[in-house]
């Protein structure tokens, strides 16, 4: 009786058993996935003081575009490379182009502002 018992519970344990070896590998999978991510930060010329200075200013400039009623309102990317801004997008005003731009400029540490944000008439309907 008592092995007719051990053999059920065997049989019950097994197919959590094989559940686990087979996750493991898509543990792994995924590991080797994010190592795809390291592999293009690892690659990146710039020194890891000026990555990380380089994305304090993209996140400042992006929270100064949030807190901005002009400029908040329109999707406007931000990248920096080695204190370079690049702003692409569109947005509806001239106005809206040279604040964004602006606000780029007056952050610390950006040497220069490539704004190549594009005014788009917005008055038209769809």
């Amino acid at each position: 009786m008592m092995n007719k018992w051990r053999l059920k519970r065997s049989f019950r344990i097994f197919p959590l058993l094989a559940l686990v070896l087979v996750t493991a590998g898509c543990a792994a999978a995924m590991v080797g996935g994010a190592a795809v991510g390291v592999y293009h930060v690892s690659k990146d010329e710039r020194e890891p003081g000026v990555v990380a200075s380089d994305a304090s200013i993209s996140t400042t400039i992006r929270s100064r575009f949030a807190a901005d009623p002009v400029v908040s309102v329109f999707e406007i990317g931000v990248r920096t490379w080695e204190g370079t801004v690049t702003l692409p997008g569109a947005v509806g005003s001239f106005r809206a182009r040279d604040d964004a731009g602006e606000i780029a400029r007056s952050t610390k540490g950006v040497k220069a502002v490539n704004n190549l944000i594009e005014v788009e008439d917005r008055s038209a309907a769809k």
